[in-house]
């Protein structure tokens, strides 16, 4: 699957969670599926754990992210 192709599996629906960055129309967002990643949690087990998603929406959450944070500055106060 290509990068654009994964990028179409989130959404931003205003009627659902806020127009937050979501997976496929889901009540799951794209920042659930980041954190469930950092806290050690494999691919296997997200989708174990959550049946409603498949592997390429882990795919699309970490690409949108790394997306997202790709021109982002971020200034740390002294």
């Amino acid at each position: 699957m290509n990068n654009d192709s994964l990028l179409e599996r989130i959404t931003f629906t205003p009627e659902i969670l806020g127009g937050r960055p979501a997976i496929r129309g889901m009540r799951f967002l794209v920042s659930d599926v980041l954190e469930l990643l950092a806290t050690g949690m494999s691919d296997a087990d997200i989708l174990d754990q959550h049946p409603i998603l498949q592997k390429e929406d882990i795919q699309a959450a970490l690409l949108y992210a790394s997306r997202k944070i790709k021109n982002t500055v971020i200034i740390h106060a002294a």
